[in-house]
């Protein structure tokens, strides 16, 4: 008999199946010494029903073939009112049960919740597991199956093997190669060109990969299931890796009639797509596309595609720039193989090359310990609020509610001042830390807090919107509190990822409470945040200003201060740290004295803009929100204006950027405006006269409204029809454009002279007309003297 002992891993994915009548929990589990599947004793889905809708619901339950088991538990909801826990045998039971319910008008709470997501974290259990399994020895196998699995939560890191793989194929989706790069994997598996001999297609010897090149598609696929395996990878990578890759993978592996096998155990993978996602599922492996990951991070790009992400990160493309890269691999294929090989190999060394740099996996893996949410799965707040709140809420014996049919009222937005434009010297910048999740923390705003304030509101702290709050009863306050420790230890051990999943995990909170999406949703809860907010930032102005300094414009957390001439508390960087301080006490003060609790809320000077400039809005006088731009440590910062928006040129970029450059820094501007204007006229700047936008639908949806990238999609499609060529800009494709004399055009279908009047008119003169009164310039004038030239 095998010893045992008590051993760890991390979740690297869960599922559920059916036998003989019950449900299992399915967990496949990374330790120190190799892969462990665990399997639960049989688990019953579960959900909870109103005590007066116990008897309809038994009575409607007779048409589901399976007696329902039904308990007083002693639960209730939030709205007080006491609920049976209901347990069916197996899944397909509870489906069955919840759609016969709502025919009834019966309401089921919690019925949506996943079996393994339930058996996670009833236990408390987010990405790491304690278990006892049998000592790894010699004779062990590489995965062990533990059955009657006993799980606990622990503190468990881990280090994964992952597999870059990218595929290149035909419109048909007819494989050509697979590209596979990994730590000791550096592999292109291509099948032979009809127009090559196998032996003919060589590899030169200064390749980084392997070549290895098959007689046909189902060798190819044979091979790449086998190296998949061979290597044995935790984590499959790739750039929309699910919706590209895996599905088409899956589809051509079913043409060739062959098993889709990519899971550990020679299991089978599953891809299920409907509408505009796809869930993918390989027993034993996680499947992480990289746009969903650095998306989840907040990463911010004009666009999300591999070639325009790498050269914003690593200063790299892709090895293929033409614009019909489809209409270029095929010819790769058939006239040099070699070259789609290293063009392929290429994709795979760019994501594992983004994963270095930006960590996804080690932030993926981290949110999953803080979270219970699987790697896998793309965004997912409402699902890692429930995870984190739902046990505790369930051990004071209340349930979440239901999410509001109708979405739900919107809730007050964050604060927005109406700015003051101009352009000013010496601006601070002044940001509470943090701001909503210290409104959550101070003000104790919390769905059980609510629940328990309302029974005794004579001693609770007053929200908004005929909320009060509970100071003792709650979770959200707390659960805030150990994550926020959690990040400043992160920040002094300098470990990014784990900050960076910290911090957006708190600050999804006020939206989870205030989406329609979450059963936790309450307008009493998100108003009482976003409400809080207004007054605090109103509360702060008013302070600075009875400073006897300016505060030019407030946006959610952010205060813009003008100190330029009033020296009263030293220097702008002595004023900004010494305004803090004060803030900081008054507000300290006000809340123990006016509510009798703590201050969590913390101001911090962040930044000195020696020159800010705020803009009006277009065509009036008031000043706009969301939009300035400032020089900060020599460097121009620039938020909501051209120069950071995607669906303007490159032209209109550059021009704002010098432009602003120029008036910040006091030199000359106007003979470089009609140097501009002079090299637009004369055709030097075409390159940067390129519109881009993308196809949200497909082409032939847009009836009504045909803005300028869906006209010249249209002509140019009608272009390549009559040419007897592909259609290109048919969905889902980003349209690179000019305007022309004709009108707008693709950029490979303009055959006419471009119309320069239009991108003077409308993307030089807005952007030079917005700063150059602020210097007693006028453009037109600048303008008309330059054409005088001509």
């Amino acid at each position: 008999m095998q010893a045992s002992s008590i051993q760890q891993g991390f979740i690297l994915n869960k599922g559920t199946f059916t036998l003989r009548g019950k449900v299992y929990v399915e967990l496949w589990v990374k330790t120190p010494t190799g892969t462990v599947r665990l399997i639960s004793a049989p688990q019953a889905p579960t959900c909870f029903v109103a005590l007066e809708h116990v008897e309809a619901l038994q009575s409607i339950a007779q048409r589901v073939p399976a007696t329902l088991d039904i308990k007083n538990d002693g639960f209730n909801t939030l709205e007080q009112k006491q609920v049976a826990t209901v347990k069916t045998a197996t899944e397909s039971h509870m489906h069955q049960l919840r759609q016969l319910a709502r025919e009834a008008n019966i309401v089921l709470y919690e019925a949506d919740i996943r079996v393994a997501d339930r058996y996670l974290m009833e236990r408390f259990v987010y990405g790491a597991v304690e278990f006892i399994g049998p000592n790894a020895g010699a004779d062990s196998s590489p995965t062990t199956v533990i059955e009657n699995a006993q799980i606990r939560p622990c503190h468990f890191r881990t280090r994964f093997s992952s597999l870059s793989i990218d595929i290149e194929c035909d419109e048909h989706e007819m494989l050509f190669s697979i590209a596979l790069a990994g730590e000791g994997v550096n592999l292109v598996l291509l099948v032979c060109p009809p127009t090559f001999e196998k032996r003919g297609v060589e590899q030169r010897n200064d390749k980084p990969y392997q070549l290895l090149v098959l007689n046909s598609e189902k060798e190819l696929l044979h091979a790449f299931f086998h190296h998949v395996t061979s290597y044995d990878p935790d984590i499959i990578l790739g750039w929309n890796v699910k919706q590209f890759d895996m599905a088409v993978l899956a589809r051509r592996a079913k043409a060739n009639r062959l098993k889709f096998t990519l899971g550990r155990h020679e299991r089978e993978a599953s891809v299920r797509q409907w509408e505009d996602q796809t869930l993918v599922d390989v027993p034993g492996r996680c499947v992480i596309d990289g746009i969903e990951a650095l998306k989840t991070m907040t990463y911010q790009f004009e666009s999300f595609s591999l070639d325009n992400v790498s050269e914003a990160l690593l200063g790299e493309n892709k090895l293929i720039q033409e614009t019909d890269k489809l209409a270029a691999i095929k010819r790769l294929y058939h006239e040099d193989p070699i070259a789609l090989a290293d063009y392929n190999y290429k994709d795979t060394e760019l994501v594992n090359r983004i994963q270095e740099q930006t960590q996804f996996i080690d932030f993926l893996a981290l949110r999953s310990i803080l979270t219970g949410l699987d790697m896998t799965r793309p965004g997912g707040s409402v699902a890692a609020f429930l995870n984190v709140y739902l046990p505790k809420l369930h051990r004071k014996s209340y349930i979440a509610g239901v999410r509001p049919e109708n979405g739900g009222l919107a809730s007050p937005g964050g604060y927005v001042m109406r700015s003051q434009p101009g352009l000013y010297k010496d601006v601070l910048v002044l940001d509470f830390k943090s701001l909503y999740p210290s409104i959550i923390r101070t003000f104790k705003i919390d769905p059980m807090g609510l629940a328990e304030g309302l029974k005794s509101p004579k001693h609770a702290i007053e929200g908004f919107k005929g909320a009060v709050f509970s100071r003792t009863s709650h979770f959200l306050p707390t659960i805030i509190e150990n994550l926020w420790l959690q990040r400043d230890e992160a920040k002094k051990q300098k470990d990014a990822p784990r900050s960076q999943a910290i911090k957006i995990l708190m600050n999804s909170f006020y939206g989870v409470l205030g989406s329609g999406g979450c059963p936790f949703y309450d307008p009493r809860l998100a108003s009482s945040i976003t409400l809080r907010g207004h007054e605090i930032m109103q509360t702060t102005a008013g302070w600075i200003e009875e400073l006897g300094y300016t505060v030019i414009y407030g946006d959610t957390d952010s205060t813009f201060v003008h100190v330029e001439g009033n020296g009263t508390l030293g220097t702008p960087t002595e004023t900004g740290i010494k305004l803090a301080q004060i803030i900081n006490e008054k507000w300290s003060a006000l809340l123990k004295d006016r509510y009798d609790i703590a201050c969590h809320l913390e101001i911090e000077f962040e930044s000195h803009f020696s020159t800010f400039f705020m803009p009006t809005i277009r065509g009036s006088t008031e000043g706009s929100k969301k939009r300035y731009a400032g020089m900060k440590d020599g460097q121009l910062t620039f938020k909501g204006l051209e120069n950071v928006r995607s669906d303007w040129t490159t032209l209109a970029k550059t021009f704002q950027y010098e432009l602003y450059e120029r008036v910040f820094t006091g030199q000359p501007v106007e003979s470089y405006i009609s140097d501009m204007l002079n090299a637009v006229k004369a055709g030097e700047l075409d390159d940067d006269l390129v519109y881009k936008k993308r196809l949200r639908k497909p082409l032939s949806s847009y009836i009504k409204s045909l803005p300028p990238h869906v006209k010249a999609a249209r002509r140019a499609d009608e272009h390549f029809k009559e040419q007897g060529l592909p259609l290109r800009y048919q969905t889902n494709t980003t349209i690179a454009y000019v305007i022309t004399v004709q009108g707008p055009q693709t950029v490979e279908t303009a055959f006419v002279p471009l119309d320069y009047d239009h991108y003077i008119e409308k993307q030089i003169k807005p952007i030079a007309e917005s700063i150059l009164p602020l210097i007693s310039l006028n453009f037109e004038q600048i303008a008309n003297d330059q054409l005088t030239l001509f």
